[in-house]
Protein backbone atom coordinates (compact mmCIF):
# COMPACT_ATOMS: atom_id res chain seq x y z
CA UNK A 1 0.00 0.00 0.00
CA UNK A 2 3.07 2.69 0.91
CA UNK A 3 4.32 2.40 -2.57
CA UNK A 4 0.66 3.33 -4.46
CA UNK A 5 0.36 6.00 -1.46
CA UNK A 6 3.19 7.70 -2.74
CA UNK A 7 2.36 7.64 -5.92
CA UNK A 8 -1.09 9.49 -5.65
CA UNK A 9 0.58 11.79 -3.37
CA UNK A 10 3.09 12.59 -6.46
CA UNK A 11 0.18 13.45 -8.60
CA UNK A 12 -0.42 16.04 -6.48
CA UNK A 13 3.10 17.70 -6.41
CA UNK A 14 2.26 19.44 -10.09
CA UNK A 15 -0.64 20.99 -8.99
CA UNK A 16 0.38 21.96 -5.56
CA UNK A 17 3.33 23.81 -7.65
CA UNK A 18 1.34 25.69 -9.99
CA UNK A 19 -0.64 26.97 -7.08
CA UNK A 20 2.66 28.28 -5.47
CA UNK A 21 4.04 29.68 -8.53
CA UNK A 22 0.62 31.41 -8.78
CA UNK A 23 0.75 32.75 -5.75
CA UNK A 24 4.29 34.21 -6.03
CA UNK A 25 2.60 35.73 -9.41
CA UNK A 26 0.11 37.54 -7.30
CA UNK A 27 2.10 38.61 -4.62
CA UNK A 28 4.65 39.99 -7.35
CA UNK A 29 2.31 41.92 -9.77
CA UNK A 30 0.30 44.84 -8.98
CA UNK A 31 0.74 48.50 -8.57
CA UNK A 32 4.22 48.00 -7.40
CA UNK A 33 5.92 45.32 -8.23
CA UNK A 34 7.74 42.97 -5.48
CA UNK A 35 11.15 41.15 -6.48
CA UNK A 36 10.95 37.47 -5.04
CA UNK A 37 14.36 38.95 -2.82
CA UNK A 38 11.68 41.82 -1.14
CA UNK A 39 8.68 38.89 -1.14
CA UNK A 40 11.61 36.72 0.71
CA UNK A 41 12.77 39.42 3.17
CA UNK A 42 8.89 40.53 3.62
CA UNK A 43 8.03 36.81 4.78
CA UNK A 44 11.14 36.29 7.06
CA UNK A 45 10.98 40.30 8.23
CA UNK A 46 7.36 40.62 9.43
CA UNK A 47 8.16 43.23 12.08
CA UNK A 48 10.08 45.50 10.08
CA UNK A 49 8.86 48.61 9.22
CA UNK A 50 8.62 49.14 5.75
CA UNK A 51 6.82 50.55 2.37
CA UNK A 52 7.08 46.75 1.35
CA UNK A 53 5.81 44.88 4.36
CA UNK A 54 3.12 47.27 4.41
CA UNK A 55 2.29 46.02 0.59
CA UNK A 56 3.14 42.42 1.50
CA UNK A 57 0.92 41.94 4.38
CA UNK A 58 -1.67 44.34 4.43
CA UNK A 59 -2.69 44.16 0.95
CA UNK A 60 -1.58 41.63 -1.11
CA UNK A 61 -0.73 38.78 0.89
CA UNK A 62 -4.67 38.89 2.40
CA UNK A 63 -5.84 39.08 -0.75
CA UNK A 64 -4.08 36.51 -2.79
CA UNK A 65 -5.12 33.77 0.31
CA UNK A 66 -8.18 34.79 0.25
CA UNK A 67 -8.70 34.43 -3.32
CA UNK A 68 -7.03 30.93 -3.00
CA UNK A 69 -9.36 29.91 -0.24
CA UNK A 70 -12.85 30.59 -2.32
CA UNK A 71 -11.51 29.37 -5.27
CA UNK A 72 -11.12 25.69 -3.56
CA UNK A 73 -14.23 26.25 -1.87
CA UNK A 74 -16.08 27.04 -4.77
CA UNK A 75 -14.02 24.47 -6.78
CA UNK A 76 -14.64 21.69 -3.97
CA UNK A 77 -18.39 22.85 -3.92
CA UNK A 78 -18.48 22.05 -7.86
CA UNK A 79 -17.38 18.57 -7.28
CA UNK A 80 -19.90 17.63 -4.67
CA UNK A 81 -22.66 18.94 -6.29
CA UNK A 82 -21.74 17.07 -9.59
CA UNK A 83 -21.39 14.16 -7.51
CA UNK A 84 -24.74 14.27 -5.70
CA UNK A 85 -26.32 15.12 -8.69
CA UNK A 86 -25.03 13.06 -10.80
CA UNK A 87 -24.23 15.65 -14.09
CA UNK A 88 -21.06 17.03 -14.63
CA UNK A 89 -22.60 20.39 -15.68
CA UNK A 90 -23.78 21.08 -11.80
CA UNK A 91 -21.62 23.35 -9.93
CA UNK A 92 -22.69 26.32 -7.42
CA UNK A 93 -23.48 28.92 -9.71
CA UNK A 94 -25.27 26.78 -13.02
CA UNK A 95 -27.23 24.61 -10.07
CA UNK A 96 -28.58 28.14 -8.60
CA UNK A 97 -26.62 28.45 -4.72
CA UNK A 98 -24.43 31.08 -5.70
CA UNK A 99 -27.74 33.63 -7.01
CA UNK A 100 -29.53 31.89 -3.70
CA UNK A 101 -26.63 33.09 -1.30
CA UNK A 102 -26.42 36.48 -3.08
CA UNK A 103 -29.66 37.09 -2.43
CA UNK A 104 -29.39 36.01 1.28
CA UNK A 105 -26.82 37.96 1.82
CA UNK A 106 -28.10 41.01 0.17
CA UNK A 107 -30.81 40.74 2.30
CA UNK A 108 -28.13 40.74 5.27
CA UNK A 109 -26.45 43.99 3.65
CA UNK A 110 -29.51 45.44 3.82
CA UNK A 111 -30.04 44.89 7.58
CA UNK A 112 -26.63 45.45 8.05
CA UNK A 113 -26.86 48.66 6.87
CA UNK A 114 -30.52 49.85 8.55
CA UNK A 115 -29.59 48.66 12.11
CA UNK A 116 -29.43 51.38 14.47
CA UNK A 117 -26.66 49.00 15.97
CA UNK A 118 -23.17 49.94 15.04
CA UNK A 119 -22.01 46.47 13.75
CA UNK A 120 -18.08 45.87 13.14
CA UNK A 121 -17.07 44.23 9.82
CA UNK A 122 -15.58 41.60 11.84
CA UNK A 123 -19.40 41.04 12.66
CA UNK A 124 -20.38 41.30 9.52
CA UNK A 125 -19.13 38.06 7.98
CA UNK A 126 -20.99 35.79 10.20
CA UNK A 127 -24.37 37.09 9.26
CA UNK A 128 -23.64 37.11 5.78
CA UNK A 129 -22.51 33.90 5.92
CA UNK A 130 -25.55 32.81 7.65
CA UNK A 131 -27.90 34.68 5.24
CA UNK A 132 -26.07 33.62 2.27
CA UNK A 133 -26.07 29.50 3.79
CA UNK A 134 -29.93 29.98 3.83
CA UNK A 135 -30.85 31.59 0.60
CA UNK A 136 -28.18 28.69 -0.89
CA UNK A 137 -29.80 26.03 0.56
CA UNK A 138 -33.75 26.78 -0.45
CA UNK A 139 -32.86 27.22 -4.00
CA UNK A 140 -30.72 24.27 -3.98
CA UNK A 141 -32.98 22.01 -2.26
CA UNK A 142 -35.54 23.57 -4.40
CA UNK A 143 -34.01 22.75 -8.07
CA UNK A 144 -33.32 19.40 -6.23
CA UNK A 145 -36.81 18.77 -5.84
CA UNK A 146 -38.67 20.16 -8.80
CA UNK A 147 -35.68 17.88 -10.51
CA UNK A 148 -36.87 14.83 -8.26
CA UNK A 149 -40.57 15.59 -9.07
CA UNK A 150 -40.04 15.53 -12.53
CA UNK A 151 -38.57 11.94 -12.86
CA UNK A 152 -39.63 10.08 -9.78
CA UNK A 153 -38.11 6.98 -9.42
CA UNK A 154 -35.03 7.47 -11.46
CA UNK A 155 -32.26 9.71 -11.48
CA UNK A 156 -33.28 13.72 -12.70
CA UNK A 157 -32.65 14.37 -16.50
CA UNK A 158 -29.72 16.47 -16.89
CA UNK A 159 -32.17 19.03 -18.96
CA UNK A 160 -34.20 19.21 -16.06
CA UNK A 161 -31.67 20.06 -13.52
CA UNK A 162 -30.42 22.87 -15.68
CA UNK A 163 -33.63 24.53 -16.14
CA UNK A 164 -34.82 24.61 -12.50
CA UNK A 165 -31.10 25.99 -11.68
CA UNK A 166 -32.02 28.60 -14.64
CA UNK A 167 -35.26 29.28 -13.37
CA UNK A 168 -34.84 29.72 -9.79
CA UNK A 169 -31.46 31.17 -10.59
CA UNK A 170 -33.62 34.06 -12.84
CA UNK A 171 -36.01 34.25 -10.13
CA UNK A 172 -33.49 34.90 -7.00
CA UNK A 173 -31.55 37.45 -9.44
CA UNK A 174 -34.83 39.15 -10.14
CA UNK A 175 -35.46 39.70 -6.37
CA UNK A 176 -31.99 41.17 -6.23
CA UNK A 177 -33.01 43.50 -8.99
CA UNK A 178 -35.70 44.67 -7.09
CA UNK A 179 -34.18 45.24 -3.94
CA UNK A 180 -31.29 47.22 -5.71
CA UNK A 181 -34.32 49.45 -7.46
CA UNK A 182 -35.95 49.87 -4.10
CA UNK A 183 -32.89 50.92 -2.68
CA UNK A 184 -30.71 53.32 -4.23
CA UNK A 185 -28.07 54.78 -1.67
CA UNK A 186 -27.13 50.96 -1.08
CA UNK A 187 -26.81 50.17 -5.22
CA UNK A 188 -23.39 50.48 -5.90
CA UNK A 189 -22.79 48.89 -2.90
CA UNK A 190 -24.48 45.59 -3.49
CA UNK A 191 -23.62 45.60 -7.47
CA UNK A 192 -20.07 45.29 -7.06
CA UNK A 193 -20.47 42.97 -4.49
CA UNK A 194 -22.56 40.99 -7.04
CA UNK A 195 -20.55 41.21 -9.41
CA UNK A 196 -17.33 39.30 -7.27
CA UNK A 197 -13.60 41.14 -6.10
CA UNK A 198 -11.63 40.74 -3.88
CA UNK A 199 -10.46 44.56 -3.65
CA UNK A 200 -10.13 45.98 -0.08
CA UNK A 201 -10.34 42.49 1.82
CA UNK A 202 -8.40 41.89 4.62
CA UNK A 203 -7.55 38.99 7.52
CA UNK A 204 -11.02 39.94 8.82
CA UNK A 205 -12.36 37.73 6.21
CA UNK A 206 -9.82 35.08 6.26
CA UNK A 207 -10.08 34.86 9.64
CA UNK A 208 -14.31 34.01 9.14
CA UNK A 209 -14.47 32.28 6.10
CA UNK A 210 -11.38 30.38 6.21
CA UNK A 211 -12.42 27.99 8.88
CA UNK A 212 -16.09 27.31 7.16
CA UNK A 213 -14.62 26.90 3.98
CA UNK A 214 -12.04 24.24 5.77
CA UNK A 215 -14.49 22.36 7.74
CA UNK A 216 -17.07 21.95 4.96
CA UNK A 217 -14.08 21.23 2.38
CA UNK A 218 -13.14 18.63 5.03
CA UNK A 219 -16.09 17.21 5.68
CA UNK A 220 -16.76 16.77 1.86
CA UNK A 221 -13.20 14.85 1.96
CA UNK A 222 -14.12 12.47 4.42
CA UNK A 223 -17.46 11.82 2.65
CA UNK A 224 -15.72 10.88 -0.62
CA UNK A 225 -16.95 7.28 -0.39
CA UNK A 226 -20.94 8.20 -0.33
CA UNK A 227 -20.54 10.54 -3.04
CA UNK A 228 -18.58 7.62 -5.37
CA UNK A 229 -21.46 5.36 -4.50
CA UNK A 230 -23.78 8.22 -5.05
CA UNK A 231 -22.40 8.85 -8.07
CA UNK A 232 -23.25 5.11 -9.33
CA UNK A 233 -27.10 5.70 -8.98
CA UNK A 234 -29.69 5.45 -6.07
CA UNK A 235 -30.63 1.93 -6.55
CA UNK A 236 -26.65 0.85 -7.06
CA UNK A 237 -25.88 2.88 -3.28
CA UNK A 238 -28.63 0.98 -2.03
CA UNK A 239 -27.85 -2.37 -2.59
CA UNK A 240 -24.46 -1.21 -0.76
CA UNK A 241 -26.41 -0.30 2.22
CA UNK A 242 -26.16 2.90 1.85
CA UNK A 243 -28.38 5.59 3.51
CA UNK A 244 -29.39 7.91 0.52
CA UNK A 245 -31.52 10.38 2.17
CA UNK A 246 -29.28 11.27 4.93
CA UNK A 247 -25.63 11.11 3.24
CA UNK A 248 -27.31 13.20 -0.03
CA UNK A 249 -28.64 16.02 2.46
CA UNK A 250 -25.51 15.97 4.65
CA UNK A 251 -23.66 16.40 1.42
CA UNK A 252 -26.10 19.19 0.34
CA UNK A 253 -25.52 21.05 3.72
CA UNK A 254 -21.48 20.74 3.50
CA UNK A 255 -21.26 21.70 -0.03
CA UNK A 256 -24.04 24.72 0.17
CA UNK A 257 -22.15 26.00 3.67
CA UNK A 258 -18.63 26.23 2.15
CA UNK A 259 -20.29 28.25 -0.99
CA UNK A 260 -21.77 30.58 1.28
CA UNK A 261 -18.82 31.26 2.90
CA UNK A 262 -17.04 32.13 -0.25
CA UNK A 263 -20.06 33.98 -1.55
CA UNK A 264 -20.27 35.91 2.18
CA UNK A 265 -16.41 37.14 1.12
CA UNK A 266 -16.13 37.63 -2.88
CA UNK A 267 -19.28 38.06 -4.24
CA UNK A 268 -21.25 35.95 -6.84
CA UNK A 269 -18.20 33.95 -9.14
CA UNK A 270 -19.48 31.60 -11.10
CA UNK A 271 -18.21 28.88 -13.61
CA UNK A 272 -14.55 28.36 -11.28
CA UNK A 273 -16.79 25.10 -9.26
CA UNK A 274 -17.57 23.90 -12.89
CA UNK A 275 -13.93 24.42 -14.32
CA UNK A 276 -11.84 23.18 -11.60
CA UNK A 277 -13.84 19.60 -11.25
CA UNK A 278 -13.91 18.54 -15.16
CA UNK A 279 -9.96 19.41 -15.65
CA UNK A 280 -8.84 17.68 -11.69
CA UNK A 281 -11.16 14.13 -13.04
CA UNK A 282 -9.07 14.73 -16.27
CA UNK A 283 -5.65 14.40 -14.08
CA UNK A 284 -6.92 12.25 -10.87
CA UNK A 285 -9.44 10.88 -12.21
CA UNK A 286 -12.72 10.11 -10.94
CA UNK A 287 -12.56 8.91 -7.30
CA UNK A 288 -13.80 11.52 -4.75
CA UNK A 289 -10.96 10.72 -3.20
CA UNK A 290 -8.33 11.76 -5.09
CA UNK A 291 -10.74 14.63 -6.83
CA UNK A 292 -11.35 17.03 -4.02
CA UNK A 293 -8.35 17.83 -3.09
CA UNK A 294 -7.08 18.03 -6.62
CA UNK A 295 -10.21 20.26 -7.32
CA UNK A 296 -8.97 22.28 -4.37
CA UNK A 297 -5.53 23.09 -5.49
CA UNK A 298 -6.69 24.03 -9.24
CA UNK A 299 -9.82 26.22 -8.21
CA UNK A 300 -7.15 28.15 -5.83
CA UNK A 301 -4.62 28.65 -8.57
CA UNK A 302 -7.38 29.43 -10.89
CA UNK A 303 -8.87 31.90 -8.56
CA UNK A 304 -5.30 33.65 -7.77
CA UNK A 305 -4.52 33.80 -11.59
CA UNK A 306 -8.07 35.29 -12.72
CA UNK A 307 -7.70 37.72 -9.70
CA UNK A 308 -4.57 38.65 -10.36
CA UNK A 309 -5.60 39.35 -14.28
CA UNK A 310 -8.79 41.01 -12.79
CA UNK A 311 -6.35 43.89 -11.11
CA UNK A 312 -3.44 44.19 -13.83
CA UNK A 313 -5.23 44.04 -17.11
CA UNK A 314 -6.28 47.38 -17.20
CA UNK A 315 -4.50 48.70 -13.78
CA UNK A 316 -4.49 51.44 -12.61
CA UNK A 317 -7.95 50.18 -13.58
CA UNK A 318 -9.37 46.40 -11.84
CA UNK A 319 -11.66 44.64 -13.44
CA UNK A 320 -14.42 42.97 -11.12
CA UNK A 321 -13.39 38.53 -10.74
CA UNK A 322 -16.36 37.54 -11.59
CA UNK A 323 -16.39 39.06 -15.05
CA UNK A 324 -13.01 37.30 -15.22
CA UNK A 325 -14.00 33.44 -14.21
CA UNK A 326 -17.16 33.96 -16.59
CA UNK A 327 -15.52 35.23 -19.90
CA UNK A 328 -12.69 32.12 -18.74
CA UNK A 329 -16.27 29.72 -18.05
CA UNK A 330 -18.69 30.38 -20.72
CA UNK A 331 -16.97 29.02 -23.24
CA UNK A 332 -15.70 25.80 -21.15
CA UNK A 333 -19.68 25.45 -20.20
CA UNK A 334 -20.68 25.37 -24.23
CA UNK A 335 -17.62 23.20 -24.98
CA UNK A 336 -19.06 20.42 -22.21
CA UNK A 337 -22.88 21.30 -23.01
CA UNK A 338 -21.68 20.50 -27.22
CA UNK A 339 -20.07 17.68 -26.45
CA UNK A 340 -22.47 15.95 -24.16
CA UNK A 341 -25.15 16.59 -27.01
CA UNK A 342 -22.45 15.29 -29.36
CA UNK A 343 -21.89 12.28 -27.33
CA UNK A 344 -26.31 11.75 -26.40
CA UNK A 345 -26.71 11.75 -30.89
Amino acid sequence: MQPRNQFLAWRFLPLLACLLLALFVGIHFGAVSLSFEQIWQGLWHPAEESYINTILWQIRLPRVILAACVGGGLAIAGAAFQGVFRNPLADPFVIGASSGAALGATLALLLIAGSITVITATWQIPWLILAAFAGALLVVCGVFLIASLSNIGRSAPLLTLILAGMALSSFTGALVSLIMFLNHEMLTTIFSWLLGSFSGRHWNEIMMAGPVILCSGGLLWLLSRPLDLLSFGDEAAQTLGLSIGKFRMLILVAATFCTAACVAVSGVIGFLGLMAPHMTRILLGPRHGLLIPGSCLLGATLMVIADTLARTVIAPAEIPVGIVTALMGCPFFLFLLLSRGQQSG
